[in-house]
């Protein structure tokens, strides 16, 4: 889409903390004002609009749209944080062992800003399911490269959480 759409589409979103809990529905009436300028058929859509259900409470009606989004073929920058958003709904609504099988892979994709959010997700994933050692390994792995002093050792201490013991 175009830089104009891009930019008004932003500006919602910073002004959705402006809006009541109460009116939820008229944030997402601004986010579909702006998908109705795309193509039916965009995965741009599908994404903004799974967000906006998602940012109000609605992590049920978010599923189905992150789902659609990512299978139209949204990807790069707006697909990684599709699958992190989607697994936090998938977690959200008692589906954490999905959210798992779809951040797993982004461990090992490329590596930009997401990457913690990745961890953290993912974390919150695998804690959801009973596997807290493996989450706090992922998210003190995350913290340690923003700490100003002790990385290694934090770094070292995610490993040993997860590695087996002799």
């Amino acid at each position: 889409m175009n830089r104009d759409w891009e930019d008004r589409v932003t500006a919602a979103w910073a002004a959705f903390d402006d809006y009541a809990e109460d009116e939820a529905a008229e944030f997402r009436a601004v986010i579909d004002a702006l998908v109705a300028e795309l193509p039916e058929d965009s995965p741009l859509g599908l994404f903004e609009r799974a967000c906006a259900w998602d940012s109000t409470g609605h992590s049920d009606r978010a599923v189905p749209l992150y789902q659609e989004a990512l299978a139209r073929g949204l990807e790069g920058y707006k697909g990684r944080r599709a699958k992190i958003q989607l697994s936090s709904s998938l977690r959200n609504t008692g589906r954490a062992e999905e959210g798992v099988k779809l951040l797993t892979p982004e461990l090992d994709g490329a590596s930009d800003e997401l990457d913690d959010a990745v961890r953290a997700c993912l974390a919150l994933c695998l804690s959801s399911l009973g596997r807290d050692r493996e989450g706090l390994s992922l998210v003190l792995e995350a913290l340690a490269s923003h700490l100003p002093r002790y990385q290694r050792s934090m770094a070292a201490y995610a490993r040993a959480l997860v590695e087996p013991s002799d």
